[in-house]
């Protein structure tokens, strides 16, 4: 869906972006993740030319970006931003139908849209007719989000979406956006410096650093195959959490134990990561929990699940 082809920005003598290339495929989350000047808003501000480059290739289904005006581009790419940017003088309802209005749907349309985004995204009919400033940390960024989704565009650029709200705003938000069926049928790209948001959201995370990728993978690629030294010590602190995050449970369906279901008990699916399903025994209360991975469906217990995960660690160290 998105490709970048020998892409670079100089900003004088700085090289903020030199020379990356990468694919994204449709329907991907690609998580751009780094410290504070590596490059990744600069790159993914020059996806929807909000920065012009100075060398290199993008293309957007097939199609060069420079192919077609900045403005008709960014009608066609959803845009969030991390401090949601939205106009503080409009309503909720009117920040949500500015792009349907540049497009000139009829307002039946728009007002349709609206009330099946704000549904889906847990925002109440009464906040329509509200200014931002009296919103939540957490509303107002569910509203840039549905300002970014309203046009369905194919495509979704993220900036530090998540990055002024609270932890636990922000772990609500992270599992509304992973739940959310709109952004199933997205291709996105994210930008963050939170390396287990990274890991919680990401498909695929690309590594950056000076401007340059140290490393492409999925979450487990980049923990166990380390391209080199830096990406081993920029995922060092926070090895054992993202672990759990970026093992999933199928992973580890060998080595847990052929028990049978029980009924009455809550079943989750082996797709899950070891760290979501950990919090699911804490959430239900429950010495054991249904697993399903396939046909076939097992009940395990929270020490088992632990165990398991410990026995593959070690397997994949030894690898």
């Amino acid at each position: 869906m998105i490709t970048v082809e020998k892409l670079s920005k100089h900003f004088g003598e700085v090289n903020a972006v030199d020379g990356i290339s990468f694919e994204v495929v449709e329907h991907e989350n690609l998580i751009l993740l780094g410290t504070s000047g590596c490059g990744k808003t600069t790159t993914l501000k020059m996806i929807n030319r909000l920065i012009e480059p100075s060398s290199g290739m993008i293309t957007i289904d097939g199609k060069n970006i420079h192919d077609q005006s900045p403005e008709l581009l960014r009608r066609g790419i959803g845009y969030v931003l991390q401090n949601n940017g939205l106009f503080p003088h409009y309503t909720v309802a009117e920040n949500i139908a500015i792009v349907p209005q540049l497009l000139k749907w009829d307002s039946k349309r728009i007002e349709k849209r609206i009330a099946e985004l704000i549904d889906k995204l847990h925002l109440s009919p009464d906040q329509l007719k509200v200014y931002p400033n009296e919103l939540s940390g957490g509303q107002q960024q569910r509203v840039g989000l549905a300002r970014a989704l309203v046009a369905d565009p194919p495509v979704l650029l993220m900036d530090e979406p998540f990055g002024a709200l609270d932890n636990i705003t922000r772990s609500k938000i992270h599992a509304e956006f992973k739940a959310l069926d709109e952004l199933k049928r997205k291709t996105i790209i994210m930008v963050t410096h939170d390396v287990q948001e990274a890991f919680e959201l990401g498909d695929r995370i690309c590594l950056m650093d000076k401007g340059k990728i140290i490393q492409i993978g999925t979450p487990a690629e980049l923990l166990f195959k380390p391209a080199n030294d830096f990406v081993s010590s920029f995922l060092k602190e926070q090895r054992l959490q993202l672990e759990f995050r970026a093992i999933r449970i199928k992973d580890i369906w060998n080595l847990l134990p052929h028990t049978k279901e029980i009924t009455e008990v809550v079943s989750l699916s082996a797709n899950m990561d070891i760290w979501s399903g950990l919090e699911k025994f804490k959430y239900h209360q429950a010495d054991h929990l249904n697993i399903t991975h396939g046909k076939e469906t097992r009940a395990i217990g929270f020490e088992q699940l632990i165990t398991a995960f410990y026995k593959y660690q070690s397997s994949r160290a030894h690898e």
